[in-house]
């Protein structure tokens, strides 16, 4: 299995942006629903009820969801992108030590895991020379070596301010207050912080023209 092309192999094939955009939240929708509407899933499907408490069941459903995910991502694309990859493996190791000890902590902790990794990981990229982000997003635009460097900062910056923030919120507020969080609070942020970076990206990006000259 092959994880990454070249940005320039004629072999790539692209899903286009409101699939590859279902893909992605789907699972997250899953979790969602399962948790909000658990007990009345098991009421209606009394199979459910081995499983537990409706954190639970979300949380088998979102293992299932983010399978059936990559799965097709890989089947339609040939290839996974990394941190999909990366974020499916911790929900499947977390998920699964969640419904093995019966202890909602370490689903919680996924968030913090995932995010405190690619944090850590673009970071110390960086203080190696490697602006590792731009491996993960050469194929939506270029930039110049400056570009990736800054925008490998912020972002892995945001990443462990996405770690921090889920740390307050599972400690300090209720489960379903958390999943609410996690599937309407976390991509609103995470969107915004996208599109600030807007004119860094318009900055230090390579036109055709460019390469050409």
């Amino acid at each position: 299995m092959e994880l990454e092309h070249a940005p320039n192999d004629p072999t790539r094939k692209e899903l286009s942006p409101l699939l590859k955009l279902a893909l992605e939240l789907g699972p997250l929708g899953v979790f969602f629903l399962f948790n909000a509407r658990g007990e009345q899933l098991a009421a209606s499907f009394p199979v459910l009820q081995a499983i537990g408490e409706p954190i639970f069941l979300a949380t088998a459903a979102f293992m299932v969801a983010i399978t059936i995910s990559l799965t097709v991502s890989l089947w339609l694309t040939r290839r996974l992108p990394i941190m999909p990859l990366v974020s499916g493996v911790v929900v499947l190791v977390f998920g699964a030590l969640t419904l093995w000890l019966h202890d909602e902590l370490f689903i919680k902790l996924k968030p913090t895991i995932v995010n405190s990794l690619f944090g850590s990981v673009l970071l110390l990229g960086l203080v190696f020379g490697k602006a590792l982000l731009g491996y993960v997003f050469d194929s939506a635009f270029r930039l110049t070596d400056e570009g990736w460097r800054k925008l490998t900062l912020r972002w892995g910056v945001f990443f462990f301010v996405l770690a921090a923030i889920n740390e307050i919120v599972w400690r300090n507020f209720s489960t379903d207050f958390w999943v609410n969080f996690k599937v309407f609070g976390i991509m609103p942020i995470t969107l915004l912080f996208t599109l600030s970076q807007l004119p860094l990206i318009q900055k230090h990006a390579i036109l055709e023209d460019d390469e050409d000259d």
